[in-house]
């Protein structure tokens, strides 16, 4: 894999296109609608072997989940959504935070999370998981919007300062500039580099023995109620994953399961022409609104 270097500034990227509200990137990723994907992006992360073991070894992961996604998202919106000066401070400070993890895995091989290599794909990861989350729940995506999200990506993925791998599948020595390499870039590591790691099971494990009765719940209302929760929270996590990730992790699936999961997206999708009439504040993460307002008073 490749050896990492940092870009010691922030430039323009080739084949990179802004951000700000205009972008795609900026209307998207911030809609509060996205989580019903599930986990899909934080799993699949985990499931490459360098990536899922960093977090093994150096995160709160098993003892505490819920903090480690609060602390992780933040700084992740406000690269995204900070303007091309404080979103790249705010980049290389993400990046920087990783600087100390690093190890070996298993056989033996060493790992650092800011492996070009590594810290694209837990990028890629959120874009596509943005990209499949608005097509199953908000609206069909064209080409161009694509296309268009790709050349965002790049500019995002420049924000964190940290080098383009070059030896990425199905790429031309560096990012993908295109959906059609984004998709079989991807395709390829689904296939060829991830594995059923702990920590990705173990993101998954609520999915099929249920969620354990919140202290702050009474036991009354938990057994009235878990039963609702734990079905429609298999039914988001399990059907939000790709069907080889289901394959790898071993997870529950059928036709029965998979037509229940499609209503539930088509009722989604019927709702956004109301849903876009919302401001900002009620449809978008804080962060992502207060970006919009920021950009709208200036």
């Amino acid at each position: 894999m490749t050896t990492v270097t940092v870009d010691a500034e922030v430039a323009p990227p080739a084949g990179g296109l802004p951000l700000g509200p205009e972008s795609l990137t900026w209307q998207l990723f911030g809609d509060l609608r996205l989580p019903l994907i599930g986990p899909r992006a934080a799993v699949l992360q985990n499931m490459l072997p360098a990536l899922g073991q960093g977090v093994e070894e150096h995160s709160v992961w098993f003892a505490d989940t819920a903090a480690r996604l609060a602390r992780s998202i933040p700084p992740i919106m406000g690269t995204l959504y900070g303007d091309d000066g404080t979103g790249a401070a705010t980049g290389h400070r993400v990046r920087d935070f990783h600087t100390a993890i690093k190890g070996r895995l298993p056989d033996g091989t060493p790992y650092s999370a800011l492996n070009p290599y590594t810290y694209y794909w837990a990028h890629a990861c959120f874009v596509e998981s943005m990209v499949v989350a608005t097509e199953t729940f908000i609206r069909p995506l064209s080409r161009d919007e694509k296309d268009q999200i790709i050349g965002e990506h790049v500019t995002w993925y420049h924000r964190y300062g940290v080098s383009e791998p070059r030896d990425l599948p199905r790429c031309a020595g560096r990012i993908p500039r295109t959906w059609a390499e984004f998709e079989a870039y991807f395709d390829a590591m689904l296939d060829e580099q991830l594995v059923r790691h702990r920590t990705a099971a173990y993101g998954m494990g609520y999915t099929t023995k249920g969620w354990p009765r919140p202290r702050r719940v009474r036991p009354w209302v938990w057994a009235v109620v878990r039963g609702p929760i734990n079905a429609m929270s298999s039914s988001l996590s399990i059907g939000g994953m790709p069907p080889r990730g289901r394959e790898i992790l071993g997870l529950p699936w059928d036709a029965d399961r998979e037509r229940r999961y499609r209503r539930v997206a088509a009722v989604a999708r019927r709702m956004q022409p109301a849903v876009r009439r919302l401001p900002a504040r009620l449809r978008m993460h804080p962060i992502a609104a207060r970006a919009f307002a920021r950009e709208a008073a200036r």
